[in-house]
């Protein structure tokens, strides 16, 4: 008996041990690529200046490197990526939940979870044939296809899995007892789904946006494709222009010095940005931790 129980404080040691090793390691890799971006972009954005380095020129020739336009282009992109893809997501989610056959449930989720294992280059490569001439052809007044409008369909497609996934899960998680009730009291299937589940399971579904919007904010392979690179002030949605993560992929192998330097600072921005949308997102989702 006595052997028995040390071999089970033992393994409870270890486990613990493990896990606490993990976590640890977890917040020692935050740590590094956060000492690295402040060591480095911090002081360079103080020796360029803040208004030089956000600014609406990019132009490394005259050593102007403001990334205004950067800004303003993947705050665009980002939150019309996040409207199409999280109400199109949304809504498949809530199919499958109540609107679809059960037996066609497995087969259409399990499709939908193959959108996210496919490659970025190839949604960049599915952009570039297919949705570019199309709004280029169909769509522009201006005759260009390239943009925020096209980059902004890709990202919703490919954000698209992910919260159909969390999203119908955390629907799944709800008791069915709110379900059944509110069919009780009179409400119609639509009433119950959208006006109790879903409320119900609103802590989920914002989960599933916090990570949607994570991966449209630093996708960075297919915006290159479709949005057409040109760090120019966005006027149109049919106008090439150049998002954070694409400036820093498409100048990561080739710069050096002080344009290196921007990009790492470049990289700072892009850190602060992302923690202010999930500040956002948790405030508006009324967390008080």
């Amino acid at each position: 008996m006595n052997k028995a129980f040390r071999f089970i404080r033992t393994r409870d040691a270890v486990m613990r041990g493990i896990f606490m090793f993990c976590a640890g390691f977890s917040v020692f890799a935050l740590g590094c690529i956060c000492v690295f971006l402040f060591a480095e972009g911090v002081p360079f954005i103080f020796k360029t200046g803040f208004a030089n380095f956000f600014g609406k020129t990019w132009n490394l020739h005259e050593e102007a490197y403001g990334i205004l336009s950067m800004i303003i282009t993947s705050l665009y992109v980002t939150a019309l990526s996040a409207v199409i893809g999280v109400v199109t997501g949304l809504l498949s989610a809530v199919g499958l939940y109540k609107f679809c056959p059960v037996k066609a449930v497995p087969a259409i989720r399990q499709m939908i979870n193959l959108l996210a294992g496919i490659p970025s280059v190839i949604y960049g490569l599915f952009g570039i044939v297919v949705i570019v001439p199309f709004l280029r052809d169909k769509v522009s007044q201006s005759g260009v296809g390239y943009g925020i409008l096209a980059a902004s369909l890709v990202l919703s497609v490919m954000i698209m899995p992910t919260i159909v996934s969390v999203s119908l899960d955390a629907l799944n998680a709800v008791p069915k007892s709110y379900y059944e009730g509110a069919l009780a009291l009179g409400a119609t299937k639509e009433q119950s789904v959208f006006k109790v589940m879903l409320p119900a399971a609103k802590s989920g579904i914002f989960a599933a946006v916090v990570l949607a919007v994570g991966r449209a904010v630093g996708e960075t392979m297919a915006v290159i494709m479709v949005i057409g690179g040109s760090p120019a002030m966005p006027r149109s949605l049919f106008q090439s222009v150049r998002t954070l993560t694409a400036n820093i992929a498409m100048g990561a192998t080739e710069l050096r010095g002080d344009a290196e330097t921007a990009l790492v600072a470049t990289g700072v921005v892009l850190f602060f940005f992302i923690l202010l949308l999930n500040i956002s997102f948790s405030l508006l989702k009324g967390d008080k931790r």
